[in-house]
């Protein structure tokens, strides 16, 4: 187990795919925080269309430069992946009351697992409020321009995915 670090957070999600949405949060989330981990989930209850693999790769490359974003994957609890890593914090993003609610009974499930490790809730940037992983993807699959809500690695991966899948057709 790490030491424990209160400047250190940890943004958790299954990432599929990353979106600006989420880059905007990150950023945001290094105003407050010293460093934060990127966390890319391995499990998730949502059918992802990019492997884990791909996921940890995208998020690499988008933040290849960023000395201070880590990404790593993790499996199992997050509270369990958070106190291994020594982060003092969760981060989290709410874009509408709608997921205030989910994100409140996490937050308090993980309150009670762990007393000393904090959940941070930011707003999404109002130019954000409307974007999910899932409406990229589904633009995306029907030959949308996805081009400015995913960052480059992102935006060649997903031409690449779905060219193959309409290959497939």
């Amino acid at each position: 187990m790490a030491e424990f670090n209160p400047r250190l957070a940890v943004y958790p999600g299954t990432f599929d795919p990353l979106t600006r949405g989420h880059t905007s949060l990150i950023y945001r989330g290094l105003r407050v925080f010293d460093t934060v981990v990127l966390a890319i989930a391995q499990s998730t209850p949502k059918k992802t269309c990019f492997t884990l693999e791909e996921r940890v790769q995208m998020a690499r490359e988008t933040f290849a430069d960023e000395p201070n974003i880590v990404v790593e994957s993790f499996d199992g609890l997050l509270i369990d992946y958070v106190q291994k890593r020594g982060a003092g914090s969760i981060l989290r993003g709410l874009r509408a009351v709608s997921d205030f609610e989910y994100e409140f009974q996490m937050a308090l499930m993980n309150r009670r697992l762990s007393r000393e490790v904090q959940t941070v809730f930011l707003m999404t940037d109002y130019k954000w409020m409307y974007l999910s992983s899932t409406i990229v993807k589904e633009v995306a699959l029907h030959g949308g321009n996805v081009k400015g809500l995913v960052s480059d690695p992102v935006l060649a991966k997903l031409a690449e995915k779905y060219e193959t899948l309409k290959g497939e057709k």
